[in-house]
Order: structure tokens, then C-alpha cells, then sequence
């Protein structure tokens, strides 16, 4: 057995009192952000920015779409803001294994929605009803698998990661339209 000398166990009561009150002083450790929190920032940023685009078109140009160079056939301005609002919907319902509204592609779907304030009213609720099926994504079912025909087979992750990407291209899209009118996006004020 190995024996200590008064100055070796002092030495250690030292260490270990140094030790004990270095742990004490030192922060507690943040507890990680939900997952669903992390998720939601994202969205929430691409959201509100495809809402603000869609609010900076004056209504009378809603039905603008471009004409010149390779645009024949593209969508008009209302047309893309009701497409997103109708893909939000679709890609979300099929996460909680619900039918997606038909024809997404044509028009920006079945919803009647013609004046800007019923568009932006359609494009609100899509998001504000993505919201909730983002806030049950949690550690346990993010991998769970999601089928349909809006980007699936895929898993709850991976349907919100194309829900962004498509908000972003479709914003893209709106941004060009503003510029084409004269008018400087949201973002870029």
C-alpha cells in the first residue's frame, strides 16, 4: 500500500479544493435549443421575407409577368406567391400524412384567392400553419419518413430543408419581378 506524506495529502486537498471551486465559478451549461427552435429560425427568416416581398408589389402589378427574353409561359407575380403558399401546404400536410392540395404547379393551385390582400391572406396561413407541424419536429421523429409526391420519399428534415429551398428560389424569382417594376426589395432597403 502507498503512503501519503503530510505534505502529499495537503497537496492534494489543495488540488482538490482549487478543482471543486473552479467548477463552481464556471457557468452552467446551456441546455442545446429544441430542435424544432433551430429549425424555426430559418424558416421564420425565409417567411417573413417572401411575405415582405409579396406585400412590396403593388396590387395592380400583381398580374405582372415578365415578357422579354426567355420568360414565355413563366408564372405571374400572383401566380408565384400562390404557388409557394399551395407547395408550403403541400409539403407540410404530407408530414403529418394528410393529402396535399392538387396541382400545386398550375396557377398557384385550388385556392380562389384573386386580390392581393386573399393571396396574402392564403400565403400567411400557409406559413403560420407550417409553423406548427416545424414545432412537433423533435430528435425522436426528424428522421421519420415522409411520402408523397411533393419531395418525397424523404424524412420531416429533409422535407423542411426543401420547403426553404423552394421558398428561396421562389423568392428570387419575386425579387426579379420587383426589380423589373421599378421597385427595390424589402431586403435591399
Amino acid at each position: 500500500m502507498k503512503r501519503f506524506t503530510r505534505a502529499g495529502l495537503l497537496g492534494m486537498a489543495f488540488l482538490f479544493a482549487f478543482a471543486n471551486a473552479d467548477a463552481q465559478q464556471k457557468p452552467p451549461v446551456q441546455e442545446k435549443p429544441a430542435l424544432h427552435s433551430a429549425i424555426m429560425d430559418n424558416w421564420k427568416f425565409i417567411s417573413e421575407s417572401v411575405i415582405h416581398v409579396a406585400d412590396a408589389m403593388p396590387e395592380e402589378k400583381y398580374n405582372f409577368a415578365p415578357t422579354n427574353g426567355s420568360f414565355t409561359g413563366v408564372r405571374t407575380f400572383a401566380e408565384q406567391v400562390k404557388h409557394i403558399a399551395c407547395a408550403n401546404l403541400a409539403f407540410f400536410r404530407e408530414m403529418e400524412k394528410l393529402a396535399p392540395p392538387p396541382d400545386c404547379e398550375k396557377g398557384g393551385g385550388p385556392d380562389p384567392s384573386h386580390t392581393k390582400a386573399e393571396i396574402m391572406k392564403y400565403l400567411r396561413d400557409s406559413f403560420a400553419y407550417s409553423n406548427t407541424v416545424i414545432a412537433k419536429i423533435n430528435a425522436q421523429n426528424m428522421l421519420d419518413t415522409v411520402e408523397g409526391r411533393y419531395a418525397g420519399p424523404n424524412t420531416r428534415i429533409g422535407m423542411v430543408m426543401v420547403a426553404v429551398w423552394h421558398c428561396t428560389d421562389h423568392y428570387g424569382q419575386m425579387v426579379e419581378y420587383l426589380r423589373m417594376n421599378g421597385i427595390i426589395p424589402p431586403g435591399s432597403k
